[in-house]
């Protein structure tokens, strides 16, 4: 059952919460929803966790602030913090995917009294926790693998091209790096298709607008070490982040696992849901291993 919650910040979040014990914290990333969590909050929830998701800001029924420079990172954290706080709980098992993961990484730098483990999909942690360089340096020598990043930066223009066709858009967002181009059926997709048509693609596409502003925040934690037990989940057809990428990550984090999921592309938890459940779950009780 979603309820929507009010932080201290006055930010109101729409939050799904199931389930009792460990509290697991899942965060989305870009253009999804806690509906994205659908398949790992009720098995979190029958493993005995407590399972909690929620649209980030800028996404489904949470607030959407107008103003591009309040989607920064630290912004994003703030509300992962936040809904701890308001929710009474000390510390959790942060799960992030895509902008959940550099949310996740940031917050287990910036409070790591309060994450108790983390887990990322696909995003691996290279010493950067802001996921991004500069949009100069991306576009002077990254232009090839994020010339989308480049494409999102001037407001209105992207946003137009959403408005112009959603359907189009979105299908080509989630398509074009799925490895299974039908892993969602028509009425999961349609979920997504009504609540950006709802909420417009200005909230979303904020945190790739404050990049830049991200690099600054964080550049005093550039080869931070990530102190609490770590779950990494690659994909083995994920062509923006390659598993690959997750290599030489001990060299940031001690107590570190990874895993690989085959034949998913970047959106693991929704095509290969079964394997993500069953290696989250291990992990959380303590059981997985590094195949």
């Amino acid at each position: 059952m979603e309820s929507t919650i009010q932080l201290a910040n006055g930010i109101e979040l729409a939050v799904i919460d199931e389930g009792t014990g460990d509290p697991v914290v899942l965060i989305h990333g870009f253009p999804e929803l806690a509906y994205s969590w659908r398949y790992q909050i009720p098995a979190l929830a029958e493993a005995g966790f407590r399972a909690i998701a929620y649209d980030q800001r800028g996404y489904g029924a949470s607030s959407k602030p107008a103003d591009v420079t309040e989607y920064g990172l630290t912004s994003l954290v703030a509300d992962a913090i936040g809904l701890l706080d308001t929710l009474g709980i000390e510390r959790a098992t942060l799960v992030g995917h895509d902008w959940g993961s550099i949310v996740t990484w940031t917050a287990a730098l910036l409070h790591p009294d309060r994450v108790a483990r983390v887990v990322s999909l696909n995003v691996p942690y290279r010493g950067w926790c802001a996921g991004f360089p500069t949009i100069e340096f991306i576009r002077e020598h990254l232009a090839d693998r994020f010339g989308y990043v480049l494409s999102f930066q001037e407001e209105g223009v992207p946003e137009a091209a959403f408005a112009a066709d959603p359907d189009a858009w979105l299908r080509t967002i989630f398509s074009g790096i799925a490895a299974d181009k039908d892993f969602m059926t028509a009425d999961e997709f349609t979920v997504y298709l009504d609540a950006f048509v709802a909420g417009g693609m200005f909230g979303p596409l904020g945190p790739y607008r404050n990049i830049d502003t991200n690099a600054a925040a964080t550049e005093h934690l550039a080869n931070a070490p990530i102190t609490q037990p770590t779950l990494m989940i690659t994909a083995d057809r994920d062509p923006i982040l390659p598993p690959s990428m997750a290599e030489g990550m001990e060299r940031w984090i001690a107590d570190l696992t990874v895993v690989g999921v085959e034949h998913s592309g970047h959106w693991t938890q929704q095509e290969q849901p079964e394997h993500v459940n069953t290696i989250l779950i291990d992990f959380l009780r303590g059981d997985a291993t590094t195949p």
